[in-house]
Parts: structure tokens; sequence; C-alpha cells
């Protein structure tokens, strides 16, 4: 890892005409801090303080500040940015440095209408309360409703305080959290469930599925169309001198080829496009002006295309049938490479984010050679590991190493990028250069955030146009039934991959990507550490299940009709949870609110298959089973149902029960007869559950 650049230089303006302001910042390799904005600057440049590849370049505009307001702007962000910190205070990081600075702007502004006939009033230190509380009303009136910028808003303006022993005449006077509404908590307007949070099952589903037809069946015609394209750009030798004879024999091939697989010729408007027919087999265009002819009569028995071809033969297949004709020269087409590559990208991502776990500025900064794979002694893959960097919450402003535990079709998507991206390329995410939307910024700069976003949105409109063009039913749904447009966020694949390892719903994406085996991987590795942070956001999702389940049993009185050793405490617990979770007399099932009952209130009941578990460690045998380790949590592996005393019974639970006894039985009577040593064991476990069940099924008896 490159070492950070480290200049010390004068902490404050006093004490340096113009001092640089990221000199109290490491920068990023390839910036030397003579090159960075100074004091004086109208804007200041953030970018050499951006350790993330895939972030647009960042800047102060105090410009758009108020004249007057101006020094006093310059003075705080510069000690935001580079400043001898206060006591007890952090350095913010550059991201929340530019949000302080959007805030900052709508406050100024609005502070500078207010003091219109104050012209000389150019201290923030002159802010009263009065002026506040107006501000506060100020932003309830202006802001959309269920806008969550009021939070901000007030924490920036509290930043004149927070940071007062180094604003000098600009500080505030006071401290707003003393102010009646300023420290309220923001609760942003109620909201159900929608794919603004997590992606439904019926939108997923079709998107990965039509991902991997992307990386498995579609890739290679892409990628032989891009390796030519390439080879073309660095080849610039006009073609060879050819005899009449030669470039007839070449065009009578050409012609020959499209006829014997009925495939119409390169078009343009309408007729025969010459000029790519020429460029595909590599003659001159005016070889063809003698045959033209046979052009036509070739036209005429497969007809002309709408757009003209690259020539590459289509492989991937789809229901047995080529998935396009050909691949467009035209950039513009829907066909085209150019879209076409893009959209591939896009599937990649999808892939990679929604199987990995991995956040977006993880995902974009995999480079070349990223992927290890681990083979057993015959050669064949089992296990595929992946290095990025990690940025959230870590030390390091230019992140830190870390490695994910990912399944196959992570590594395929992998290897299709390192092959999609030219070879000057090291990250995996940078913009592709054929065609519009082709290189924008910085060579090598990665893909930003809200290109990912409309990437992600038009490989969903190509799939969609794709079906209804074909008359396929395969598309992806719009969930808003078409009165909230379909938006994919890259944020919603990690959330939506917590979700359904905490859940494992059924359907086509479960069964396709076996889900229960991704979320062993993940937990095996990286993703199940505490530093990617997301078995917390797994842990949330079951905390949030649990808790669904348990208002169910309540609201239909299961909880009566427990048995077993830990019922009537089973019932206790739930008794407690539900009248913490009725709110106005109802139980209210809202997901933001179950979330802070379970965190305050969780009644440490676990459902499962074959017993209800009503922790209580200073009982569990699987506690016990544990040899002293810290944790609450029961250990699923070591239960001894049969004989723990935190076992209740719901009449799922006894039925469960039922089925394995069943199953004994029908064992115990098979022909020829078992071993002995088996038979015992079988009859011994048969007579342990049936005592169990005759003890505990038909009373509740106490804990």
């Amino acid at each position: 890892m490159t070492t950070a650049i480290m200049v010390p230089v004068p902490r404050t303006p006093e004490e340096a005409e113009d001092p640089f302001v990221l000199h109290g910042r490491d920068l990023a390799p390839g910036f030397r801090l003579e090159d960075t904005s100074r004091w004086s600057d109208p804007i200041w440049s953030l970018k050499a303080a951006q350790f993330k590849s895939h972030e647009r370049s960042r800047v102060l505009n105090f410009l758009a500040i108020p004249d007057r307001f101006v020094p006093a702007a310059k003075t705080l962000f510069y000690q935001l940015l580079s400043g001898e910190l206060p006591d007890g205070e952090d350095r913010p990081e550059i991201g929340t440095t530019r949000g302080y600075f959007t805030e900052f702007k709508r406050f100024t502004k609005w502070l500078d209408k207010r003091w219109a006939r104050r012209p000389d009033a150019i201290h923030l230190g002159a802010i009263t309360s009065v002026d506040l509380e107006d501000y506060l009303k100020h932003l309830v009136t202006t802001l959309p409703p269920g806008s969550t910028r009021g939070v901000p808003a007030r924490g920036t303006v509290r930043l004149l305080w927070r940071w007062r022993t180094r604003l000098g005449p600009d500080a505030l006077a006071f401290d707003p959290r003393h102010l009646d509404e300023w420290s309220t908590p923001h609760t942003p307007r109620k909201r159900g469930e929608n794919a603004t949070d997590r992606l439904p099952e019926e939108v997923l589903g079709p998107l990965v599925v039509w991902s991997l037809r992307f990386l498995e069946n579609f890739a290679p015609d892409i990628l032989e169309c891009n390796r030519q394209w390439h080879e073309r750009r660095r080849t610039t030798s006009k073609p060879p001198r050819l005899t009449s004879e030669q470039a007839a024999s070449r065009l009578r091939d050409f012609l020959e080829e499209h006829v014997r697989d009925n495939r119409p010729l390169p078009g343009y408007m309408g007729s025969p496009n010459l000029f790519q027919m020429a460029k595909s087999f590599n003659i001159a265009r005016h070889h063809l002006d003698t045959h033209i002819e046979m052009i036509n009569d070739a036209a005429r028995q497969v007809g002309v295309a709408a757009s003209a071809g690259l020539g590459v033969k289509i492989r991937g297949r789809l229901n047995d049938r080529p998935w396009i004709p050909d691949i467009d020269s035209q950039h513009t087409s829907p066909l085209g490479l150019a879209p076409l590559a893009r959209h591939l990208l896009a599937a990649a991502y999808v892939v990679i984010a929604y199987l990995s776990g991995m956040r977006d500025s993880e995902v974009k900064h995999l480079r070349r050679g990223c992927l290890r794979i681990q083979r057993d002694e015959d050669g064949n893959a089992y296990r595929w590991k992946v290095c990025s960097l990690a940025f959230k919450g870590e030390d390091e402003s230019a992140g830190v190493p870390a490695v994910w535990l990912v399944g196959e079709p992570v590594a395929l998507a992998i290897d299709v990028l390192e092959q999609l991206q030219p070879s000057e390329s090291d990250y995996l995410f940078t913009a592709l250069p054929h065609g519009p939307g082709g290189k924008k910024g910085a060579p090598g700069a990665t893909l930003c955030n809200s290109t990912t976003n409309q990437q992600l949105n038009d490989l969903v409109k190509w799939i969609n146009s794709y079906c209804v063009a074909r008359n396929r039913t395969d598309t992806i749904p719009n969930p808003g039934h078409g009165k909230v447009p379909l938006s994919l966020k890259t944020s919603q694949f990690r959330r939506t991959l917590a979700w359904h390892i905490a859940r494992r719903p059924g359907g086509v994406v479960a069964g396709a990507m076996q889900y229960r085996h991704h979320s062993i991987q993940m937990f095996e590795g990286y993703a199940g550490t505490s530093a990617s942070g997301f078995r917390a956001e797994v842990e949330s999702e079951q905390a949030i299940a649990r808790g669904q389940g348990l208002l169910t049993m309540i609201e239909g009185h299961e909880h009566h009709h427990l048995a077993g050793p830990a019922a009537a405490e089973a019932e206790r617990r739930l008794e407690q949870f539900g009248e913490e979770a009725k709110f106005r007399g109802r139980v209210v099932l809202d997901e933001g609110r179950l979330q802070r009952i379970m965190s305050k209130h969780d009644p440490a009941i676990y459902p499962g298959d074959y017993v209800t578990c009503v922790n209580d460690p200073a009982k569990a045998l699987c506690e016990k089973a544990k040899r002293g380790k810290a944790e609450d949590l029961p250990q699923h592996g070591g239960c001894q149902p049969l004989a723990c005393r935190n076992v209740a019974l719901t009449p799922a639970n006894i039925d469960s029960w039922q089925r394995e006894l069943d199953r004994i039985a029908q064992r115990l009577t098979t022909r020829p007869p078992l071993p002995p040593l088996l038979q015992r064991r079988l009859e011994q476990r048969q007579a342990e559950i049936s005592a169990f069940l005759h003890r505990h099924s038909l009373t509740k008896d106490s804990a």
C-alpha cells in the first residue's frame, strides 16, 4: 500500500500567508500538496484527499456562499479539513465535510435574507436563539414531507458551537440543543416496504436470472466482438492489395455464408451496407462496385438487416435459438456493442453485489487478479476468494485489504470483467471506451454510484424490451404497478441479501442460487466477521423476522397453548412482549418500530422445527457445552432438546416429533432387519422421544 503523504505546515491562516487547506490530511497516491487548493482560492478541490476511486471529485465552492459570510465559511471548513481539533472532536471524513457545506450554504443564504437590513452583520456569533427557532420553522415549511435533511441541517449549524474554540467571532454563543425542538429526533414519514429499501422477490428473481444469462450465454459473443473492436483500433494498416479475383473470392465466401445460415446482409437505410461488408472481410470498398449484382442477388434471398452487424457468428443460445441475429456495428442500436457491453458490465455488478454481500465501494475497488481459487488434489475448484478494499468503519482513509468468500457465479463475473475491460484498465468497473457513454473523466477512474445506478436501470429496460419483442413472459416487473417507476440502486443488493439469508424464502432465486449454500460461504469468510458489518445486518433481519413470528403467535393466542418445561416462562415473556408491541391498543407490525422493540425488549424466544427455545443461559445445556464462552445466544448445533429445561413446544413442534417417531418406526420394520447396534439405538431414541412427548405434550410443566 502506498504510504500516505503528510506535510507539516502552519495550522491556521494566521500562521501562514496562504496555507494549503488539505495540509492536515492524508493525500491519495499521485497528488502533491503543492498542487492542492490554498485558502485564497474561491473553490477548494477536495479530490486529493479522496481515496475511493469511484467517488466524484468534490469541491467547496465559496462563490455559492453570500459574500459577507465567506470568511466565516472558510474559517469553519478550514478547521474541519486541517485545523487543530477541539477537545472531544474527530476529523470528519471528506464526504461528511462536503455534506456540511451543502447545509451551511442553505443556512447562510437564509440568514443573508433575514439580515438584509443589517449589511454590517458579518459574524455568525451574532446569531440569536430567535434566529435559530425561525430557521427551524423555515426547514419545516421548505423541506419536502418526510425529508431527512432536517437532521444534517441542524447538525451543521451546531458545528458553530462544537468548534467554537477555533472560530473566533463566528462561534455561536450558546448550544442550540437547549432550544425547544432542536434535539427532537427526526421521524420520517411512514412508508410501506418497497423496492427502495429491498428488492422484492418478483424483481430480484428475473434480474438475477437474466444477469446470469448475460454472463453464461451472451458474454462469449459480446466479448468476441469487444476483442475484435479493440484489435481493429490497435491495427492502423490499410486493407491488403488484392487482385480482382481475390476480392471476388472473399466476397463470394461472405455471401455464401450468409445465404447458408439465412442471415440478412448488413444494411443501412434499407440497402446493403457496402462499407461495412468490405470492412468485415478486410478488402477495399471499391472492390465491391463491380460485383453489385452478386450482392443484390444474395440480398433478395436473405434480405437486408436494419443495420450492419459486426459479422461475429452468434453462438449464445436462448431456448435453443441464437439470442440475437448479430451484434450491430452501430453503437446507438439496442443490439450494438456499446450498449450490450454496458449491460454485461451491469449484469456482472448484480451478481457480484448480490452474491458477495460487498458494499458498492468494495465492489468498485476490485482489480485484475483479485480472484483466488482453491482446488482439490484433482484440480477441481471448491473455494473462491475475492480481495478488495474495505472503507466503512476503518481507521485508514485509503481503505484496508479485505477478503470475501464467494460462490462460483461471482468468480465467473470477475472472469468476464477481466476480459471485457481494456488491458490497460486495472479496476474492473471503469467506464467502457466504445460508443456513447464511453470513457469519461480520468483514465482508470471507476464508475461512480449514479452511473452504476443508471446502468442497472438501463439493463432492466433492455431486458423488458427484449422480452416484449420476442413475446417472452420473464420480464422484470414493476412492483409499483406503474405508479412509481422501478429504480434500482446499488445499496439495495446487500440489504436484500441480508433479508434473504435471514428469511430464506422459496421461489426461483432461492432454488437457482442455493441461498443456504451461499449464506454458509459468506459467514465462513469475510462477510461473516464483525469487520464487514454484514453479520450484524443479517442478525438484525433475523431478529425482525423472529419478532414478526412471535407477534403472529400472540395475535393468534398460540402462546396460551404451549407445552414443555419452559411453557409457562414462554407465555409470561410473550405476554410482556405483546404489551410492549402494542400501540394505542393494537399490536403494530411496522418494521422500524418492531426493530426498536426487539433491540430493547427481545423476549429471547427462538422458534425452531422441533422446539421453541426460551433461552435462559443459566439452564441452557448448549451454553454449558460452549465451555464458558461469553455469548448469551443459544447454540443450535449443541442443542439437547430432550433434556434441556429451556424447551417449549408448539403444536407444530409436537407434530415434528411425531413425524420423527413415524420415520423411526418405519425404519425398524424394514426388511432385511437392521444391524443389532443400529436397531438398539433407534429403539432407545424412540423410547426417549415417546417419554418426552408423554411428559410435556399433555401438560405445561413448570420451568
